[in-house]
């Protein structure tokens, strides 16, 4: 079965070894993807803005495979603070207003940086 891989050149990637999306078939995975500002630098301390930004760096690294947001089944919210589930909520409810996965939002403790609300994985299969 051909893989085909995206890449955003976050330092992670290669730090810790992986690709942003691979698509196995019609099966495409998006690793945990942080609100990392186009450009770089530190993320905004807005809820909805950084669930915004993950869902925007996901709906490329889709794009980059042959996929859509409409593809997406499934995806999973990493939050640090479970309270702001409303404005992390809000920015997921936008992005897949037409198209609603199942979903999962689940708070931790942290992530790879305290400046990191949430953290968003997808799984889409492209039919």
């Amino acid at each position: 079965m051909e893989r085909q891989r995206a890449f955003t050149g976050v330092q992670w990637e290669t730090k810790v070894g992986y690709c942003r999306a691979l698509r196995a078939g019609a099966h495409v995975y998006v690793t945990g993807t942080v609100a990392v500002p186009e450009g770089g630098g530190a993320p905004t301390p807005d809820a909805y803005l950084q669930a915004k930004r993950c869902l925007q760096i996901i709906e490329k690294a889709l794009r980059d495979v042959g996929g859509e947001l409409r593809h997406v089944v499934r995806t999973r919210m990493f939050v640090t603070d479970i309270s702001r589930w409303e404005q992390f909520g809000r920015a997921h409810g936008e992005a897949f207003a037409a198209w609603p996965p199942a979903t999962t939002m689940v708070e931790v403790k942290a992530l790879i940086d305290p400046a990191m609300l949430i953290e968003i994985e997808a799984d889409a299969v492209i039919d």
